[in-house]
């Protein structure tokens, strides 16, 4: 019989309370103190997703957390991916895979979850036979009464794991004394009796001011408040789904390189951009203003969950012409993955796999017809871009297939072209193409400037902010408190 450390599952009081964060930080804390943690969230809603070494998809922030464990993702640490891809209606991703689109409705309220418990608790058996300690993460509230008895992702999964639970409440958005208190006091009492701590998350000013408070939320709940973490702006995580965007520049600026991203409303992995964000010579903003193209130097139409929808968002709100026209006048135009489809002549959907529309023009720029096919295309991927030998990295996520009369391609992959260029525009199906260095240098020595972006690794940027991140969390949160309780072994 071997010993396995109780598992560590961090719950919120409500969505965006910083569960995702605090996770990731918890992972890089427990690999610095010598352990071998893994991430897991049993249910993940996001379009920012990430494809693993073997091909399969998952949720964007437990590749995040697994960078920060130092450890590869795998789909065991999210095997229920829900991507929204229409009005009340996702695509169920299991184990890596889709299996088809519901709607909320039926997800939420159908008989299908006691399934999806099943394979759930699956990928978390195995996920423990090969990482000690496993960091959980719920989704959203804890205490959402009218769907609790179906969940699999909260207090549900947190009995089965035999796990600690910490409560986070956001006292950024106030009402913290009602939303900790009402979230532990609506539980069962077996549920109850699993939260070991409270951490209160996301703190401005004064954290001593708080003191009175800690003793007041602590005699309400009789459970211990076991940090208050300070709001910091200098730690940098990647975001977890389109939340995030609220919190991205929406405008241009004068006397730089302004670089304009498409705000589509299916818009897909926009964490594409986070690399060409940090870089000094550009300035990166997301608009669906027509008026705002005018003044970008660069266009970016990003990856979408529903390229016909988007194309005819495209079409409706004149961001369509405005495109057409910076086209005309030089402008350079780069479509990633479902832009790259709305660049072409067509987009085909005959199996009605994102749309019942049957087919829709695209913008016309490349002599390109897309045929939205069932299989998914999910791989990670080694490639050489334009004539450069060096090589690049990026993977693919898409459910199309694209063709041409004659290519020129951006790209070789395995001696295979991909993608398509002519003068002042390209397409691609690869996501991450600028997390390598040498694509910003080639897209901005269209310009006379002098470039630094190989002085700025990516890699070496997010790796020395994992580490911000856990000394953050260390000072202001009683991790010994937690590692005490984990080290409470449980059988397995």
């Amino acid at each position: 019989m071997t010993k396995v450390l109780r598992p560590i599952m961090f719950v919120g009081t409500g969505s965006d309370v910083g569960k995702s964060i605090i996770v990731t930080g918890m992972c890089r804390i427990l690999k610095k103190l010598g352990y071998s943690p893994a991430p897991f969230k049993a249910q993940n809603m996001s379009l920012n997703s990430y494809v693993t070494k073997d091909g399969l998809e998952i949720g964007r922030a437990q590749a995040v957390q697994a960078e920060a464990a130092g450890i590869d993702c795998t789909t065991e640490m999210n095997p229920v991916l829900l991507k929204p891809s229409g009005k009340n209606k996702s695509q169920v991703v299991l184990h890596g895979k889709p299996i088809g689109d519901q709607t909320a409705r039926s997800y939420f309220l159908g008989n299908n979850k006691q399934h999806l418990f099943q394979e759930v608790q699956k990928a978390f058996s195995k996920l423990q036979k090969e990482y000690n300690p496993i960091v959980l993460e719920g989704a959203g509230s804890i205490s959402e009464l009218n769907l609790k008895h179906r969940d699999i992702v909260n207090m549900r999964m947190a009995q089965v794991a035999k796990a600690d639970v910490y409560l986070i409440a956001d006292i950024d958005r106030g009402g913290v004394f009602a939303s900790v208190y009402g979230s532990i006091k609506l539980l069962d009492d077996d549920e109850r009796k699993l939260i070991k701590g409270i951490i209160i998350n996301k703190f401005r000013g004064d954290i001593s001011l708080f003191e009175e408070g800690k003793k007041m939320l602590e005699s309400l709940t009789n459970v211990p408040v076991l940090g208050v973490v300070p709001y910091a702006k200098d730690i940098y995580i990647e975001d977890e789904d389109s939340l995030g965007l609220e919190k991205k520049q929406t405008n241009s600026q004068q006397n730089t390189i302004n670089i304009a991203v498409l705000l589509l409303p299916y818009i897909s992995n926009f964490t594409d951009f986070n690399r060409l964000e940090k870089d000094d010579n550009v300035h990166l903003f997301y608009t669906r203003d027509p008026e705002d193209i005018e003044k970008a130097d660069i266009i970016i139409i990003p990856g979408s969950k529903n390229t016909i929808a988007d194309m005819q968002f495209l079409r409706t709100s004149r961001l369509a012409k405005a495109i057409l026209k910076a086209h005309e006048n030089d402008i350079f135009i780069i479509g990633i993955c479902g832009g790259y489809q709305m660049l072409g002549m067509s987009i085909s959907d005959p199996n009605h796999v994102e749309n019942e529309i049957q087919e829709i023009p695209g913008l016309g720029i490349i002599p390109a017809h897309t045929i939205l096919a069932s299989e998914k295309t999910t791989e990670q991927c080694n490639f050489q871009f334009k004539e450069y030998e060096e090589p690049c990295t990026g993977y693919e996520i898409h459910m199309g297939v694209t063709t041409f009369k004659e290519q020129h391609p951006l790209n070789i992959i395995q001696q295979k072209p991909e993608g398509y260029l002519i003068k002042n525009c390209w397409g691609t199906y690869i996501h991450g193409i600028f997390d390598n260095s040498l694509i910003i240098e080639d897209l901005l020595s269209n310009f006379n400037i002098k470039t630094t972006s190989n002085s700025f690794d990516y890699k070496a940027y997010k790796e020395a902010n994992y580490d911000k991140l856990a000394e953050h969390l260390e000072k202001n949160i009683a991790i010994d408190v937690i590692l005490n309780n984990m080290k409470t072994t449980i059988s397995e």
